[in-house]
């Protein structure tokens, strides 16, 4: 969003910045093929000495004021300007949503203007530092244009191959989008308002504000074994539908057991759990579900507990670490954990941590002395192994008691 010290003017279409939140726009869908025009009576896409857009540049122009909901008409100077801004922290807040510096080139919007005062204001008002502010434009930068991206390769590209009725997928992308731009838009709103209640409700119940940040949770690692080869092996297709299929039943599992998925990285996920005996539960369902799948190679997985920072939606630290290096060291097909971990299930007695303490206690079952044992799980330890960067460590083998 910084001045372009060349003078060069990069094409409008190329540039165009992607904002969401904004309403439609009353005269959007009015406008017929052909340059947009700015209220001014600027044409837009002028970087062609006036000849006229392409027409691919005239529909994604059309795309982006259907979207938007506003023409083209400021500059970044004359938007930072209008927000009551510093060019120096518009340009800050602009890179930090995930947008390239256009220069002085006007294409951005009321929409880009209102979203600058918002941010400055919450900083004026003193909810946030500069900083944090600088953090919420980046994080929903982030989040947002991986959802975007996905949405558009995988949803609309499907519905907008060419039809049997002979329009082009460009002249169906329009009246598409306008159709689904107000549903798509209550359904993002309603998820956010569901996840951060969640996440508020995380918060409330931590035991003090230290863990609000640092915080005790299972953290796991599932894996797919021998991804590189497949690689190689499969077409880019059919490597593409396996990394979705994958993803798609991790993240299926992980929520409906209680966990929360953290990130996927194509042959791996990332998951948090904030107790160990679900974090287990995850753990097996993976690989049995895996494992019942012909089409989806070994899967193995890692689980450590103990103190994590979290940040951004990401988690961080020496117990992440851990059970990411587990991950790497267990065998196809199974679930390894950390000694905290097997100390935690032996703790809330969803595992005995050793056989003589699962005789000891159907023995005091047997007597009377207490109710018989409900242990879920079994835990065998392994051998002792040097583990780069942490040290020698316990692995125990996690499996469900029969």
């Amino acid at each position: 969003m910084t001045a372009d010290d060349s003078g060069a003017v990069p094409r409008e279409a190329d540039i165009a910045p992607r904002e969401t939140g904004a309403g439609p726009h009353e005269g959007a869908t009015a406008r017929a093929a052909g340059a947009a025009e700015h209220p001014d009576g600027e044409r837009t896409g002028a970087a062609d000495g006036g000849h006229g857009d392409s027409d691919d540049d005239t529909i994604a122009i059309r795309l982006e004021q259907l979207i938007l909901g506003s023409d083209r008409r400021y500059t970044p100077f004359q938007a930072a300007r209008s927000a009551g801004v510093s060019m120096e922290l518009a340009s800050r807040f602009w890179r930090a949503m995930g947008f390239a510096d256009i220069g002085q080139v006007k294409a951005l919007t009321e929409a880009d203007v209102l979203a600058l005062r918002r941010l400055a204001g919450l900083v004026e008002a003193g909810l946030l530092s500069e900083a944090m502010a600088v953090q919420v434009a980046r994080s929903t930068g982030q989040t947002t244009a991986r959802l975007a991206d996905w949405q558009i390769d995988s949803f609309l590209e499907g519905l907008t191959e060419p039809q049997d009725s002979g329009l082009t997928r460009t002249e169906i992308t329009y009246p598409l989008v306008e159709l689904l731009l107000p549903e798509l838009e209550e359904f993002l709103v309603y998820v956010w308002r569901r996840q951060l209640a969640a996440a508020t409700g995380r918060v409330v119940q931590a035991q003090d504000d230290a863990e609000m940040v640092d915080r005790r949770l299972a953290v796991g690692f599932a894996d797919l074994v021998g991804f590189t080869r497949l690689t190689r092996r499969l077409e880019e297709e059919e490597l593409g539908e396996l990394v979705e299929a994958f993803e798609t039943t991790a993240a299926d599992l992980v929520a409906a057991h209680g966990g929360r998925l953290i990130k996927t990285l194509g042959d791996e996920v990332l998951f948090a759990a904030d107790d160990a005996g679900t974090a287990a539960e995850i753990g097996l369902r993976l690989i049995e579900t895996m494992a019942n799948d012909e089409t989806m190679p070994e899967l193995r997985v890692g689980i450590a507990f103990g103190t994590v920072t979290t940040r951004m939606g990401d988690v961080f630290g020496t117990t992440v670490n851990l059970a990411s290096r587990l991950t790497s060291i267990a065998p196809k097909d199974t679930v390894l954990v950390d000694e905290a971990f097997a100390e935690e299930l032996g703790r809330t007695g969803e595992a005995p941590v050793s056989e003589a303490d699962a005789k000891a206690a159907a023995a005091a079952a047997e007597d009377g002395a207490a109710p018989p044992p409900a242990y879920r799980f079994a835990l065998q330890p392994m051998w002792q192994r040097p583990v780069r960067g942490l040290g020698v460590v316990e692995p125990w083998l996690l499996s469900r008691r029969t």
